[in-house]
């Protein structure tokens, strides 16, 4: 039987309530370093394109070099400012490990981690490098290897920010609303191919509220502020992998325009009441609210889960 809570948050959310924050209400950035995981497209380059505009040091995290650059050369004609590529393939662990380094190697500081990138309903037989389903892998197993790897900047940083926050935003959905987590299907099995895409997908999606609450737990003490969220049903490039007619009809029905998908990160990151939302959940547009799945809330799992990502990245 269906989590009715579940199904009631989700069709809630459809038709969210008019904003009340706007990208004219972020404050001046300057001086604040940030990453956006897939800045070269969609919601990732709406944050970074509003980062920007309030004068923040963006680095455009993503896997192609010549989308990433096409992007920044875009938003520099927009804004009169200009990100900087640095190369992410979320799904090969090496790739992140080498993206963290060179990071690193340039900045003493991360005062804003933005989460974002993400694959929705890839072929099931699709994989990362090192053989785990594509979308925990790249979704939830990438980011917490980037994300643990960054956390002496985003310490530092909570050195030099004037409330003395450094924060990391990690970009959900509902389809977290109704799913668990299976550890046998988390790396390429038999019983992972079973699966639907979207069932790995609303796994994958569960994993990175997960994840976040647990940074949360860890970190928070120490100035960290991990939320989740929603960003809401969007007509981005998360639909490429749909059929023609299912796009068609969803997007006709559901599907809202990009920009507004970054309101609810861009308010987590930037804002004076974000600073205060260490390990809550936010839904569109921009409202601090309650994960509907128990198992979001478990603590247990959420451990768990932390303790095997830290066992997969341990030897590379």
């Amino acid at each position: 039987m269906p989590n009715l809570s579940a199904v009631r948050a989700s069709l809630a959310e459809v038709y969210p309530p008019k904003s009340t924050f706007s990208v004219d209400d972020i404050p001046d950035l300057t001086g604040k370093v940030t990453i956006v995981t897939g800045a070269n497209a969609g919601v990732g380059k709406e944050t970074a394109k509003a980062l920007l505009n309030h004068n923040a040091k963006v680095y455009f995290a993503a896997r192609s070099q010549e989308k990433a650059e096409q992007a920044i050369q875009e938003l520099k004609t927009e804004t009169g400012k200009e990100g900087i590529f640095l190369k992410l393939d979320l799904g090969d662990l090496r790739s992140v490990k080498a993206s963290a380094e060179e990071f690193l190697r340039k900045e003493d500081a991360l005062h804003i981690l933005f989460n974002n990138a993400g694959v929705m309903a890839p072929p099931v037989e699709n994989v990362t490098a090192q053989g785990y389903d594509l979308q925990f892998g790249t979704n939830v197993l990438g980011h917490f290897y980037f994300t643990r790897l960054l956390i002496p900047a985003l310490l530092n940083a909570t050195k030099s920010s004037r409330d003395g926050k450094a924060r990391i935003v990690n970009t959900s959905s509902s389809g977290s609303y109704i799913a668990a987590i299976n550890f046998d299907t988390l790396k390429d099995s038999a019983l992972r191919r079973k699966k639907g895409a979207q069932e790995l997908y609303s796994q994958s999606k569960l994993g990175n509220v997960l994840v976040s609450n647990e940074l949360a737990r860890r970190y928070g003490s120490q100035g960290i502020v991990s939320t989740s969220l929603n960003p809401g049903n969007l007509d981005s490039e998360l639909t490429r992998h749909w059929n023609k007619v299912q796009t068609k009809v969803v997007r006709a029905l559901i599907l809202h325009p990009v920009p507004f998908g970054a309101l609810t990160q861009l308010y987590a990151g930037t804002t004076e009441e974000g600073a205060n939302l260490n390990g809550q959940w936010l839904k569109p547009w921009a409202r601090v609210g309650q994960h509907p799945n128990p198992l979001a809330r478990d603590e247990r799992l959420a451990k768990e889960l932390w303790e095997w990502c830290e066992a997969q990245v341990a030897n590379i």
